[in-house]
């Protein structure tokens, strides 16, 4: 089998990105769904607890074949932010 080579092309307004505090997983018997979501005032206190209220700023569908793939590259990438910040969170 030859060796695959993945050429990705972005464009430039969106190569800045969003800002998102965090971020939902969930999923449908086809995708795995993650809405990455962002603070849009500080959290109040309500008289059934803490509301927050954030917005999402992306939503991104990843087919169940890619999940695994993207958690090794999750993983590959906070070990090496670890090993170079000395931080670990």
């Amino acid at each position: 089998m030859s060796e695959q080579h993945l050429q990705i092309q972005m464009a430039q307004t969106e190569s800045v990105g969003v800002y998102a505090d965090f971020v939902r997983a969930w999923h449908t018997k086809d995708a795995f769904v993650l809405d990455f979501a962002s603070l849009m005032e500080p959290a109040a206190q309500t008289d059934d607890g803490v509301l927050i209220k954030a917005t999402v700023v992306s939503r991104v569908r990843v087919p169940p074949s890619q999940v695994f793939e993207l958690m090794k590259a999750l993983e590959a990438q906070l070990s090496a932010w670890e090993k170079e910040t000395g931080q670990r969170t």
